[in-house]
């Protein structure tokens, strides 16, 4: 078990990350636990953007883009720094409204780069709150590096996530 409060869900590219991580925090909600943070959406459906994308806030269940439209041709990355900056703000406010858990959706390259909602991430173990989230194969080096190997590596999967869950809170 590790030292701190603090799980990544470790996967590769052909994992369902974000249907995985929408199912824990709609599992421990209905178990009454008081879930924070924000998870990811993929927007199958929307026209002309195959890679729409939007966050949940688990704390108010507000959604809003995590993408942004930058025109036919860009090559430019299409995170909104507006949706991190409404998602930090997200995150913080769990953490004071008291949430037993904050789920941040990923790792990734923000937070690899010691940006992104790393420091969200951070802000929530400080509080002595649990933090899940998941991280790319590809990222452990960097995710190791942030947790000082104190962070637990979880596999993906809905069982595997809840045991963790419950070695923490004796089951509850």
């Amino acid at each position: 078990m590790s030292a701190l409060p603090i799980a990544a869900i470790l996967y590769l590219p052909t994992d369902n990350i974000e249907a995985l991580l929408v199912e824990v925090a709609r599992t421990l909600a209905a178990r009454g636990v008081k879930v924070g943070g924000v998870i990811q959406h993929d927007i199958a459906t929307a026209v002309n953007d195959p890679c729409a994308m939007e966050l949940e806030d688990l704390h108010s269940g507000e959604r809003f883009s995590l993408s942004q439209e930058l025109g036919s041709g860009s090559e430019a990355c299409r995170l909104d720094p507006g949706a991190l900056a409404h998602a930090s703000v997200a995150v913080r406010k769990a953490v004071e409204d008291g949430a037993e858990l904050i789920m941040i959706n990923k790792f990734s390259t923000q937070e690899a780069n010691g940006i992104g909602l790393r420091d969200e991430m951070g802000y929530a173990v400080l509080a002595g709150i649990p933090l899940l989230t998941a991280v790319g194969k590809r990222f452990l080096p960097e995710w190791e590096n942030f947790t000082g190997g104190d962070g637990c590596l979880l596999e993906p999967t809905l069982d595997g996530v809840l045991a963790w869950w419950d070695g923490l809170t004796g089951g509850r």
